[in-house]
């Protein structure tokens, strides 16, 4: 499954978040610290279910439809606050960063209100500046890769070299840990400023230049700009997006007051809509009624908490992931069992029939024979890139 990080200084509004995207019961607190060990839970992924297209009734198994669109999980991780110098150990900051081995994507949660200063702690809002904490998440996780990286590195280099090893093999292996790929490598390796021939001629400066370019490209990081509801949100959010990032403006305190209230069937509310339907007005008390009037207004105006959003965003955009939907039968739809259309898969795009069989199964891709595409009722070969929504159907061969 697809891990989500949850990254920012304290007091920002991270487990918030978690708690609304997986309704979990994390604590929440507004001083710093008040995550340590880093909460794990479930949240999903929006996209178009195919059901209703094709007039089916479909029986989700790994994930849910509901009105014809599916929801397919995704792992979240909310970790502990990240202070300055935690690359060094400071705060909770190599357990911070621990956390943050197999994340694929991050969202980097961001007081957008300016309310919350370097250290986490509550201040007037607009007494901080939101757009320094950005960088200053980029320099700690830089400098965490910097610091892995450049243990050891003089033997480390001459051993590729005598070895005559392939360097983005190499770099890949040392970093398994941390859920980098070598492709991640190779294409950090065209974009820093390094003699990728040489890795023995690489200064610290060098080491530190490719670990940024390793950091944007296995790390994709997009802004939530959190309490956008608040004095100087709409402001600093304007600020944020002239950055280099894509940025989601959000309340994550609304999203969760709609996630508690659907809970306890008080309304009609499905993560990421534009608005909710009073379900049980006579259950509501006053101070309930006054919150979601509250939240109302922040849907008209902003069009979503924002949370579905960033998650969608996060997966979609930039980890490039599309939805297919495999299948043991193409006419029916179904799988052996007869569920129809049970499974949503997240893979990458791009991703090539024989390859999607390899997904699902180790075998199923060593005894590939083709593939049917359940829409068009068409046999593709090995090399036929999927598009989203697909439904297929691997064949192979029997006894392998």
């Amino acid at each position: 499954m697809l891990e989500l990080g949850l990254v920012g200084k304290p007091n920002t509004g991270k487990t918030t978040f978690f708690n609304a995207a997986t309704l979990a019961d994390a604590p929440i607190a507004s001083y710093p610290f008040t995550t340590i060990d880093a909460n794990i839970g479930v949240a999903y992924v929006r996209s178009e279910c195919p059901c209703q297209e094709l007039n089916v009734s479909c029986d989700p198994k790994n994930s849910r439809c509901i009105n014809g669109t599916r929801y397919t999980p995704v792992r979240v991780i909310d970790v502990a606050g990240l202070v300055e110098g935690a690359y060094e150990g400071k705060g909770l900051g190599n357990q911070f960063l621990d956390n943050l081995r197999m994340a694929s994507v991050l969202i980097h949660l961001i007081d957008a209100s300016g309310g919350t200063n370097a250290e986490g702690e509550p201040v007037d809002p607009g007494d901080h500046d939101p757009v320094e904490d950005v960088e200053f998440l980029e320099n700690e996780i830089d400098q965490w890769l910097f610091g892995m990286l450049s243990e050891g590195w003089s033997r480390f280099a001459r051993k590729a070299h005598l070895e005559k090893e392939d360097i983005s093999k190499s770099i890949s292996e040392r970093l398994s840990g941390l859920g980098i790929k070598r492709q991640d490598v190779s294409s950090a390796l065209r974009s820093a400023d390094v003699d990728s021939e040489s890795l023995e001629k690489w200064s610290e400066d060098d080491i530190f230049d490719f670990a940024r370019s390793l950091r944007k490209i296995s790390k994709p990081i997009l802004l939530g700009a959190n309490k956008i509801d608040v004095p100087k949100g709409k402001e600093n959010y304007d600020r944020l997006s002239e950055l280099d990032y894509p940025v989601i403006p959000m309340s994550c305190e609304s999203e969760l007051i709609l996630r508690r209230a659907a809970e306890k069937d008080l309304i009609e509310y499905h993560p990421g809509e534009s608005k909710f339907k009073i379900t049980n007005d006579e259950k509501i008390n006053k101070k309930q009624k006054k919150a979601l009037n509250s939240v109302q207004k922040l849907l008209e105006e902003w069009g979503s908490t924002g949370i579905q959003k960033a998650i969608d965003k996060a997966i979609y955009d930039l980890l490039e992931k599309i939805v297919v939907y495999p299948v043991d039968d193409e006419n029916k739809l179904t799988d052996a069992k007869g569920n129809v259309l049970p499974d949503a898969m997240l893979v990458p795009k791009g991703i090539t029939a024989r390859e999607f069989a390899y997904e699902i199964h180790s075998d199923l891709g060593d005894s590939f024979i083709h593939a049917i595409n359940a829409r068009s009722n068409r046999r593709i070969g090995e090399d036929y890139k999927l598009k989203n929504g697909d439904i297929i159907r691997i064949v192979a061969a029997k006894g392998r």
